[in-house]
Formats: structure tokens, sequence, C-alpha cells
């Protein structure tokens, strides 16, 4: 992994820090060189023409066929709890659908502005509080994991940490509330979330129910890659860069939790739960061995080599295309001159709207490209909509449109690097340009750049219009056009929804899960019986037994299918053993000293 040095957000570590030097020699097999790992597989670009965009037509476009979908044994009350924009709540919209299709009751929880959103698609909503809105803000001011002096004197930080206290109480109501607007009871039998929801392993121990993570960015260790959060230093250090990349994943946590453990511990002790130690709170998911799904395509990002077999990587999410019709006058712009190039930032909330829609305007002159750019939460264009008297009738300002739609008819895609966004521009076959802001953009922006379908990411604060009208016109190469295409017949090939699915029931342990007497049912009860083997009970069939007068009430006991125990060890956010290597509190602090290259910016 080469050393990222550009102002794009992500936190600079140094390797030759005391902590980092001391982690290092922890890494499980570390004798294992980076280059032992599969390599990624990028063909070499053949030099077949590649198949234009198709012409504008309305009728043209149809939805993705009906796909059948098989019950699975036991029928659950799901969770799925998001923390995110609606680019990170969209995805699992398609997988609560489809868990729905295999018979599950799903419940969505994430913010309350995506409710209609949510419920439109025809699932359960529970509202968790935050502001996506607000987050958005704080992330693009503080791209990294370390605020800025501005944040710190405006109070951003105490905003942050009282709007995660909230998610955290939204996230555990989620869970054991009945619905908001039916008041049907509901309680999960099992949590599937992303991480940044926080709550998800403690709301899962304090249930005893199982846990399944999924995600859209890189978020369990590997010697393949970084953190998408660290920009590594591997200076001088002698660190192999294979184990650079697999430490970044502990100190990249161990900062998260620095700045959050406390806030989940409070909320912990509501929950009758113990607080967890420093020692186990950064690296807790891995140590219990929770399982992943990562939802991207691995034509993309393969699955590491060093990933155990509870990590998963199955496709981009896809929801099926709503209906959209467009409105006479972006029709008429379609119509009316060759396919624009798409450039728009989503629910990113910027600071100088203004100055950025001046720079796109001057690099669509630049080039000469017909244009759409999205209005996005940044009301890009201020009071500008369609195509009017501002650039030169070739740049339409467009308010809410499904990329499902709209991208099957633009040459090329310029976007922030959303997970979501990405993989939408490279199912139509766009090639890409990413203008990262934070999180996982970098990384994303980085991949497509790897597989030929984009030039290299553009950071937001190094934008101008010469570098943007540059990568537009690389965009608009064949070599770009051709390397879009073969990934999107990849893409294409795959089926990431009803593949997470079924990654998740592989996960699950059936025998535990199912009622003795109602097998489609999930046990909730343990009976126990002299001189016969114990009974899994549903709470149906327990209720049936009891009126009935077959069991004795008293001895069922609450049943936890998916017991997890915290153990309290020595600080190592690796192994476990290097605690020996840092033996107090002090020297722990001591370690931590020069990681950060750039404290404060």
């Amino acid at each position: 992994h080469n050393p990222q040095k550009a102002d794009d957000g992500r936190i600079d570590v140094s390797l030759d820090s005391t902590l980092c030097q001391t982690l290092a020699r922890f890494i499980p097999d570390s004798k294992t060189s980076s280059s032992d790992l599969p390599a990624y597989s990028l063909e070499e670009p053949d030099q077949t023409p590649p198949t234009p965009p198709p012409n504008y037509s309305p009728a043209a476009f149809s939805s993705k066929p009906e796909r059948p979908a098989e019950k699975w044994t036991v029928q659950l009350n799901i969770v799925i709890q998001v923390v995110g924009s609606r680019g990170d709540v969209q995805p699992f919209v398609a997988l609560g659908n489809e868990l729905q299709a295999a018979g599950h009751r799903v419940r969505l929880a994430t913010h309350n502005v995506f409710d209609d959103f949510v419920r439109k698609a025809g699932l359960e909503f529970y509202p968790i509080g935050g502001d996506p809105a607000e987050l958005m803000a704080y992330m693009v001011k503080n791209p990294g994991l370390i605020p800025s002096m501005e944040s710190l004197r405006g109070g951003d930080i105490q905003k942050k940490r009282k709007m995660v206290a909230t998610i955290l109480e939204g996230c555990w109501q989620s869970c054991i509330e009945p619905d908001v607007m039916t008041g049907e009871p509901f309680v999960a039998d099992a949590i599937i979330a992303n991480p940044p929801s926080f709550a998800h392993v403690h709301c899962a121990q304090a249930l005893g129910v199982p846990l399944h993570l999924m995600f859209t960015m890189p978020w369990t260790s590997t010697k393949k890659f970084s953190h998408p959060l660290a920009n590594l230093d591997i200076g001088g250090s002698g660190v192999d860069p294979g184990i650079a990349n697999y430490v970044s994943y502990g100190l990249v946590e161990w900062m998260t939790w620095q700045g959050l453990g406390d806030v989940v511990n409070d909320w912990r002790l509501t929950l009758d739960l113990e607080p967890v130690p420093t020692s186990e709170g950064p690296r807790l998911v891995e140590t219990l061995k929770v399982p992943v799904t990562y939802c991207w395509s691995p034509a993309l990002v393969p699955k590491p080599g060093d990933w155990p077999s509870c990590i998963d990587i199955c496709g981009f999410f896809f929801r099926d295309s709503p209906p959209y019709t467009p409105l006479p006058d972006l029709d008429a712009f379609l119509r009316n001159g060759p396919l624009p190039v798409y450039i728009g930032f989503g629910s990113i909330v910027i600071d100088e709207p203004e100055k950025l829609n001046s720079i796109l305007l001057q690099a669509v002159q630049a080039t000469g490209v017909r244009a759409i750019i999205s209005k996005g939460w940044s009301n890009l264009g201020g009071s500008n909509v369609g195509s009017g008297d501002f650039g030169n009738g070739k740049v339409f300002y467009l308010g809410d449109c499904p990329h499902e739609w709209l991208f099957q008819y633009v040459s090329a895609v310029v976007h922030h690097g959303g997970a979501g966004t990405t993989a939408c521009g490279l199912l139509n076959g766009r090639p890409t340009t990413i203008v990262p802001f934070f999180g996982d953009q970098p990384f994303w922006g980085e991949m497509v750049a790897a597989a030929g379908a984009g030039p290299k990411p553009i950071p937001r604060k190094a934008l101008n219009a010469r570098n943007l009208a540059e990568a537009i016109q690389f965009c608009l190469t064949p070599d770009a056009s051709i390397a879009a295409q073969k990934l999107a017949a990849k893409i294409r090939s795959e089926s990431g929804v009803k593949r997470a699915v079924e990654s998740f029931h592989d996960q699950l342990l059936t025998h535990k899960l199912q009622c003795d007497i109602l097998p489609d049912r999930p046990a909730a009860w343990f009976y126990k019986r002299t001189g016969e083997r114990p009974l899994r009970l549903s709470k149906l069939a327990a209720e049936i037994l009891i009126e009935h007068c077959r069991i004795d009430q008293n001895k069922l006991k609450l049943l936890e299918t998916n017991p997890i125990i915290i153990e309290n060890r020595r600080w190592d956010p690796i192994t476990g053993t290097a605690s020996a290597a840092l033996s107090t509190g002090k020297g722990m602090l001591m370690g931590t000293t020069n990681i950060l290259v750039k404290p404060v910016k």
C-alpha cells in the first residue's frame, strides 16, 4: 500500500510511532507478507470498441424482473439498524424487501427523516433520532477522526456525542417497542446493522440474539489494504506494508472508542449491562467474530485472503427500480442534444455551494459537454432550475430523480463517491470521476481508478475547474468506457441482495433458533423436563401448552439464542498479547504519541 498524502479527510498515521511499532509485532501470522495474499485481477482492457450508451428514450427503461425467493425455515422478527444518509439507507431497503420475500418480518430503524421513504418501500419503520443533514455537515467539516478547531470552538463535538446517545437509545427501542403506527408488538429475533449505528452488538448482547453486520466499506482488519479512514505514513519504520495495513484498523477503532466509549458505556448501564473495558471496546466485533457481509462487487474489490469464513462479499445492493416519468423540461433537455455528463454530490452538505457551482460551470464550459447538475442537499445552482440562461443552455439543474433511471441516459458521472452512487454508475457502465469528501469515498475513488473506469479521485479541497475538466475528458475516452462496461457486465451477473440474504441465513444456527413444536417459529423459551431433553419453545407454542396445562409456566426460562460474553482482558486492540509490552495505562498513552501526523487541521 502506498501512503496517501492528499488532504482527503483520512487520518494520517505514522508507522514510526511507538504504539504502531509495538502492535506490528503481534499481528496474527505476521510472517506472511502482503505479497503472499491473492492479488487483485484487473484485466487489461481489450481493443473492442465500446458500446455507446443508448439514445435517450423513456420507453427504453424497464425495471428488473421479479426474482423468486424461497421461504426460510424460521420466520424471524428482524430489525435493521442504519445510521447515515439516504445513500446508506437505500441499500438496506432493498435488503429488507428481500428478507420479507424470505418470510421474515422486517423493521428498518433509522433517522426520522426517512420515515416516508422506508414505508413506501413496504417496510416497517422505527425512528431512532439523529439528523443526517447535521451529521453530513459535521463530516464535511471534520472528514477524519480528529475534529477541527472550528468544530471544537463551535461545540460540534458535544452535539455529536448527544446525537450518538439519542441514536443508541433509539436503536435499543427499535428492538423491543411496538410498531409506532399499528401498535403491533415487536421483539427482535435477529439484528442486522451497519457499523456506524454503534448500538448493534450491545443490543444483541442484551437480547441474546444473533447479530450480522453489513456495510459498504471495509471494516475488517486485512493486510491487503488499509482502513479507508487511515492514511498510512510508513516512513522508515521497516514495517511490512501488509502489517501496516492490518494495524490501521485497530488504530481507527481505538480512536473512535476514545471519543465515544464513555457514551456507549453510560447507555449500557441503562440496559443492565456492564461497561465494556477499554481493552475490548475498540475490537469487540472482531473479537466476537460477528459475521460481516460487505455489499460491494467482488469484481471491483475481491475478498482478501486473510478474511475468515464469517466475512463475505456479496455484490452491490440494488433496489427494484422505482417507477419514474421525467418532467417535460428534463425530457426535452435529454432529447435535444448529446448525452450529458451527470454531476452531483447527493446528501453532502457543502459550506460554499456557490464556489463549487462556479467550478462545475467552468469545467463544463472548458470541455464543451452538456451537463446535468443535481442540486442535492447543498442546493447547487441556488434558484436555478432546469435549463435556463445559465451555462449557454448546456446545463440542466435537477432536483430529485432516481439514479437508476437517469444514469441510463448520461455519458459519464461525477460524484462524491458514495457506495450506492458509485454502484449505480458502474452498473450502467458509466465512466466515473469521484470527488471524495470523507469516509469511504476516497477508497471507492481509488478502486474505480484502479479498474480503469475513471481517473484518480480528486479530493474536494483540491478540486478546481482545470482538474475537473481533465477528469471529465478522461471519462469520455474509449479506454474508460471499455473498462466501465466490463465492470458493468460482471456486476449485472451478481445478485447482491439475494446473496446477502443467503449469507445472513448461512451464519444463523437453525437448531438454536427453531421451536421444537412449531419449527417455523423462533424459540423464545427454554423448558427443562425431568429425564428428558429440554424443549425450545416459541411464544405461541408456550402459550398453547400452558393453556392446555401441558407445561408448568414457572419452569420456563428465557432463551438466549446467541449469548454474547465480553471478557475483560488487558489492553490490546489486536490480539490480546501486547499488554506485556504496554504494561500500564500510562504506557499505553505514551505509546500513542506521534501516531497522528496532523492532529488538528
